[in-house]
């Protein structure tokens, strides 16, 4: 009888821990980002990861009493990471257009173009200036998505060079050195990425794509979408969302319920 009670406390033990570890999982916000794409999500000068979507998602979670967890991802294995269960939502700058039924999605919560930054002295002021330029993207962006669309084609086709990196900082290493002519990017990227060096630097005044910004989660995941959803809502009527998107912009960001 000894025995059977002591593995029946053993096994009562194992199953409460079990059960503790599932309910913490179950209030962890597991967020996936690029360390790479400022000022939406990046590792800060003090080694912390940083950036406009990160501090978004930490009031959110805070406000949902959950606990947050950032989760660097490599851009071309989010949907694995997202499908893995690794990380419960993509939230970094991330472009819904034409990704619509791929995802669930939060509304829109800002409008992002998609345009051409160049050096000041390269004699480019129009998108048919890079006719015969080396023209850079990074791999599985918006912009390389917008360049693939029909109505590019014969832009494309005049690049001399069209070329993928995998992040935005060693792109404008080489466009400073003169090793590429042009980057293809996301607006508040270019402008973040320019800011203190407009002497060096411009953004074409012609746009490739104009697009919104939204949460991306499993296709399916209503549940935790409306909580983010509702909690964002909340954080517009306060005035938190004004207040985050002049820190990181100079100006409210915000197109949610308008």
């Amino acid at each position: 009888m000894k025995k059977i009670t002591a593995l029946f406390l053993a096994l009562l033990m194992l199953l409460t821990v079990f059960t503790g570890c599932g309910s913490k999982e179950d209030n962890t916000l597991t967020v996936g980002f690029d360390a790479n794409f400022p000022p939406f999500g990046y590792m800060g000068d003090d080694g912390e990861y940083t950036g406009f979507d990160l501090e978004m998602a930490a009031e959110v979670a805070k406000r949902l009493g959950m606990e947050l967890k950032l989760q660097p991802i490599d851009w071309n294995s989010k949907d694995f990471e997202l499908e893995s269960g690794n990380i419960d939502c993509i939230w970094n700058g991330f472009t819904m257009n034409d990704r619509e039924d791929l995802y669930t999605w939060t509304d829109a919560y800002m409008d992002n173009s998609q345009v051409v930054v160049v050096r000041k002295d390269s004699g480019i002021t129009s998108l048919k200036d890079l006719a015969g330029k080396t023209v850079m993207v990074q791999k599985e962006s918006s912009a390389q998505s917008a360049l693939a669309e029909d109505e590019f084609k014969d832009l494309v086709a005049s690049f001399g060079e069209y070329l993928t990196c995998a992040e935005y900082n060693s792109a404008f290493m080489d466009l400073e050195s003169k090793a590429i002519h042009a980057i293809a990017m996301d607006i508040g990227v270019a402008n973040f990425q320019i800011d203190g060096r407009t002497d060096k630097f411009m953004i074409l005044e012609e746009t490739i794509a104009d697009e919104q910004y939204g949460v991306g989660f499993l296709l399916g995941n209503t549940e935790l979408r409306d909580k983010v959803q509702n909690t964002l809502m909340e954080m517009v009527k306060d005035g938190t969302f004004a207040t985050i998107s002049k820190k990181w912009f100079g100006y409210d960001v915000c197109i949610l319920g308008k």
